[in-house]
């Protein structure tokens, strides 16, 4: 399985908050992370950033996450770019709409994602991560740690006397 830092998202929301929010949850993980502020933005930010995976607001100026949808799909480089759709507005009347018609363009892709705001890091970085098929940065620092804690525990066993060892195996029978 790869991992994060190797992968590229571009968040996409009008929100700065939300955006630097999403950013900072991914970049944790180790992702490489870009931002747009709005569906052109994101247009342009596709092209120079060759993003991975791209989270993207619904709602927005200028340009609506759905027209963002739309044109990408028409771009053949673009066309299988996994797209998380992340908004407030899945089940209100703002939204609902265009939730729809994302998943009717996106009928014939997987995955089809909406994930509704407030999003918890964990959530959005398990999603990601699926979607990718990577590790989080954060799993392999942590793998790491205990990969060098069996290395110390297996010298500190092997320069163990036999006699010490067999009292450690008595007690831990015991317990």
């Amino acid at each position: 399985m790869a991992i994060a830092f190797k992968k590229k998202i571009l968040v996409v929301d009008d929100e700065p908050d939300v955006r630097n929010f999403l950013a900072a949850c991914l970049e944790d993980a180790g992702f490489t992370v870009e931002v747009a502020v709005d569906g052109l933005d994101a247009l342009e930010k596709v092209e120079t950033f060759s993003p991975d995976l791209m989270t993207l607001d619904m709602v927005m100026p200028k340009m609506s996450g759905i027209k963002v949808i739309r044109s990408l799909r028409k771009n053949k480089k673009w066309a299988q770019l996994p797209i998380i759709v992340i908004t407030a507005h899945a089940r209100d009347e703002m939204g609902s709409d265009q939730i729809k018609e994302f998943s009717a363009l996106t009928s014939g892709l997987r995955p089809r994602i909406t994930l509704d705001k407030p999003i918890s890091p964990t959530s959005l970085v398990e999603t990601v991560c699926k979607i990718l098929k990577v590790r989080p940065e954060a799993l392999k620092e942590a793998d790491e740690d205990l990969i060098d804690d069996q290395e110390k525990l297996v010298k500190l066993i092997q320069k163990t006397d036999p006699d010490t060892l067999k009292k450690i195996s008595e007690m831990l029978k015991k317990s």
